[in-house]
């Protein structure tokens, strides 16, 4: 157990956040605890880099006075595991909207699959997913994307260092990629299924690294909050 002290002058914490949580929940669930503890009114909490609820995986957080590190670990590569389900496509990318259009997988085989991943390694040009956080005259595109409205989206420079296949099993590819900043896999898996001819979406997301962070150093929301005594029913 750190000090409050400790908590004040900045600790870098590493969270595997959970299946549905958003990446504000786990903040705020944190902050409470911390407040609750130590019987103060307020204390800095912040984390570098949003993971979508329906991803888990590793989400630094950052107390105090290291919440002006915040940026800079941000801007660190990234490393992640997921699923894309080739055959049909949705509205956001993954499964947060309900299947839009189907496609046949018919001509897809493995060597194609692992010959269309060299097409995405390097520096590529790539569309955010219209379901995204990016704010666009004053609002978030998924605020725009739920009323219905559609709006033209600029693409931008992404680096992708790493596109493994690591499983196939169709309609689902498995993967491992690491990337820069600012690179959407919901994106990635959208444009994988164009490329293939066919149609995709993103089914399971998981994020292992940060920089030199790795998730297999975190620890979950509930083991942190045993710490603070605060035991969570399911």
């Amino acid at each position: 157990m750190k000090s409050l002290e400790a908590y004040k002058e900045g600790q870098v914490l590493l969270i595997d956040k959970p299946l549905h949580w958003t990446s504000f929940q786990v903040v705020n669930k944190l902050r409470w605890a911390i407040k609750q503890h130590y019987g103060i009114k307020n204390i800095k909490v912040g984390h570098a880099g949003t993971l979508d609820p329906l991803a888990t995986g590793l989400l630094i957080l950052c107390t105090g006075k290291f919440t002006k590190k915040i940026e800079t670990y941000q801007a660190q590569h990234k490393e992640y595991t997921g699923t894309i389900t080739l055959g049909a496509t949705t509205p956001s990318y993954d499964l947060e909207t309900d299947i839009d259009q189907t496609y046949s997988i018919n001509h897809i085989t493995e060597a194609l699959i692992h010959a269309t991943t060299k097409k995405f390694v390097g520096e590529i040009d790539q569309k955010p997913p219209i379901f995204s956080a990016i704010k666009k005259e004053g609002k978030r595109l998924y605020e725009l994307a739920r009323e219905g409205k559609t709006t033209e989206i600029k693409s931008r420079k992404i680096t992708i260092s790493e596109f493994e296949i690591t499983k196939i099993e169709l309609p689902n590819v498995e993967f491992r990629v690491a990337c820069s900043k600012g690179t959407y896999i919901r994106s990635l898996a959208y444009d994988f299924g164009l490329a293939l001819n066919s149609g995709s979406h993103l089914s399971a997301l998981r994020r292992t690294k940060i920089g030199d962070f790795n998730v297999d150093n975190s620890v979950s929301v509930t083991e942190f909050l045993k710490d603070f005594g605060i035991v969570e029913e399911n």
